[in-house]
Parts: C-alpha cells; structure tokens; sequence
C-alpha cells in the first residue's frame, strides 16, 4: 500500500508543472502582448491600416508556444538522445535552404528568414536549440574523455564552425557569437580543460575583432557605441533614442500607451528595442520588475541543472538557461547602451514567432527535466 502511495505521489508530481517556472514565464509573454501593442500600433497603423496588426499575430505566437511548451513539458528529455543527429542534419538544411532556395526572405539588409506564404521562420533560433542538444549528448556519452582534445574539444568546435560559417552567410554575426558562448560555456561546465578553452579564446577574439572592423556597417556600430552622440542622426540614433527613453521614463514611467519614442524615432520598438519603451512607459519600478522575473527564471533553471542526476539532463537544461539568460543580457546591453547594436529579441517579450516558441520550448524541457529528476528542488 505504501509503495503504491508512492507511486501515485510520483506520479502525481511528474504531471505537475513548475509553477515557479511557469509564472515568470507567463508573466512576460503577457507583458510582452500589453507592451507590443503599445509600442507597435501608430507602425501597424501607418503599414498595415489597423493598429491590432501586431497584437493579432503575437496572440498567435504565444498560443503556439504555449502549445510547444504543453508537448515538450511532456515528451521525455531522454528521447532527444535518439533525435540528435536528425535534428543536427534538419537545422544545417534549414539554414542552408535560407541561402540557396528563393525562401529565403531578407530584412534588414541580411538573409535570416524562410518565409513559406504568411510565415516567417528563422532558422537560426532553431539551429542554437539543435546545438544545445546536440553538446549535451555528445558530452554525456564520452565521459572521462572530454579531457582529452581531439574528443573533448576538436568535434565540438568543428560542429560549431559549420553553424558559424552557415549563420556568417546571410550575415548574422550576432547570432554567430552567441552560439559560440553557449558552446564555450557548455564545453566548460562539461569538463573540457581550461586549457583549450582558453587557447580557442585568444584564436577567436582576435578573428573576431578583424571580422567587426573588416565590414564597414559592424565598424560603424562599434564607433557609435563608443560615443552614440557624436553620431545621433546616424549610426548613433537607435542608442540616443534608446537612452531618451529611459530617462525619460524616470521612476514610475509616463504610462502603458503615453510613451513618445516609439512614435517613429525609435527604430523596431516592438523588436529589439522593446525593453526601451518599457523603460519609458513603465519606469525603473518596470524594470526593476522584469530583471525580477529573468533573475527567477535563470534560478529556476540552474537550480533544475543542478539537480538533474544525468548528465545529459544537467548540460541541456544548463544549455536552455544559458542561452535564454545571454540573449536577456545582450538585449538589455544594447539597449542600455553597455553593447554595440545587435538585432537580438528580447526572450518572451520581444514581438517574433520563432524566438518565442524555441524560448517557450526550451522552458518546457527545462520542466521536464525538473520532474523527471523525481526531487522537489
């Protein structure tokens, strides 16, 4: 009787949700819905002819992301191991179907969109979820091994390389450079030496570094971080217009919809700047509080890594947190002027289908992997 008790308790909890993890989570895509509307509705207005343009198709996105994280909360995280490599092959044919096949859609001045009739996908969200996988797996199964270098560290970076030169292509070099920290982050909570890790750092900083200065668009963007007002009409006006609304915004913000910004002066405030217009029409307070709900979310999902007994459980939930916690750090970086200016969405607040569902994805496995560890953490 009490084993079947037992049972029935583990049961009960493996169909349970982390509601510590499902709030935050639920909290900003709502937020998000609110503030794409306000940020968005004089653009939808002015393009489109009806100002719910955006809201409609965010409504969507969520819906479809929230079926996404409902599937993968219950799909079981060891079924990926078998998935792997289709997945791995499927993310490098999307990305090269971007480049050689007339889907491929461009925005923007970069060709980073398949668009099949009303939808878009970027292909790249779904290659940075492939290659969480894919380092989990590969790392779980070589074990003591990941010492050495042509197991540990070699196939990890030539895997790396071909998403790299794939992403490089349309160009995206943003997207490029997260995928690189996620990888070195990863091989380094692996096990991979410190050594290698360091010597691929001073290979690649440097690489880096020419790639930015060697495309005038990149070198004009690193100039404009340095001092964006010396340049406020030009490669400075997204960060000048940035920090005007933020200072504008001062404790309590000017109110949801009475933000001035997003009136044609901010470039995609519904996008990459809408921490921006939140700033503004929601203040610090606003502010304080979405850092509050990433901060919770990032805990949750250490703590889910922490506690998974399996390493292959461990290094992808580590790898989904990590990755949504760079793309916040980034965001908000540029936003506040701390980061050159990179195209990168916001996690669950930023207006975009494809971030969204592979963020709500990822939440989903990361419950998974919480109540399949079969400890309350």
């Amino acid at each position: 009787m009490k084993k079947e008790t037992g049972k029935n308790r583990q049961g009960l909890q493996m169909a349970a949700y982390d509601l510590r993890l499902l709030f935050p989570v639920l909290f900003l895509v709502g937020i998000g819905i609110v503030m794409i509307y306000s940020s968005s509705s004089a653009l939808a207005l002015e393009k489109y002819k009806t100002d719910y343009n955006f809201l409609v198709k965010q409504g969507i996105f969520s819906a479809v992301g929230m079926v996404a994280l409902v599937f993968c909360r219950h799909f079981p995280y060891r079924f990926y191991r078998s998935l792997v490599y289709p997945i791995l092959v499927l993310s490098w044919l999307l990305l090269l179907a971007v480049l050689v096949t007339g889907l491929g859609h461009s925005a923007g001045g970069a060709l980073r969109w398949l668009r099949f009739g009303f939808f878009s996908f970027q292909p790249s969200e779904f290659a940075r979820f492939a290659l969480i996988i894919y380092l989990a797996y590969s790392m779980s199964k070589k074990g003591s091994r990941l010492k050495e270098f042509s197991v540990g560290f070699l196939p990890h970076v030539l895997i790396l390389g071909i998403f790299t030169a794939l992403i490089m292509l349309q160009p995206d070099f943003g997207s490029a450079v997260m995928l690189a920290a996620v990888t070195w982050i990863m091989l380094f909570l692996g096990g991979v030496r410190l050594w290698h890790l360091g010597s691929a750092l001073l290979v690649l900083l440097p690489a880096g570094y020419f790639i930015m200065i060697n495309a005038h668009y990149r070198f004009v963007r690193l100039m404009s971080f340095m001092d964006p007002w010396q340049y406020p009409t030009d490669a400075g006006y997204q960060i000048v217009h940035s920090l005007m609304a933020f200072g504008t915004g001062g404790l309590w913000g000017t109110g949801i919809g009475k933000g001035y910004q997003k009136l044609f002066y901010l470039p995609e405030p519904h996008t990459d700047f809408i921490f921006s217009v939140i700033g503004e029409e929601l203040g610090l307070v606003g502010v304080i509080a979405i850092i509050g709900l990433y901060i919770i979310i990032f805990w949750r999902g250490l703590t889910i890594a922490r506690t998974t007994p399996d390493t292959f459980g461990m290094l992808v939930a580590a790898g989904f947190t990590i990755s949504i916690g760079l793309q916040v750090c980034v965001n908000m970086g540029v936003t506040l002027g701390l980061l050159p200016t990179k195209g990168l969405s916001l996690p669950f607040l930023s207006y975009g289908g494809s971030s969204l569902l592979f963020n709500m994805a990822s939440v989903g496995i990361l419950m998974n992997i919480g109540a399949s560890s079969g400890k309350r953490v």
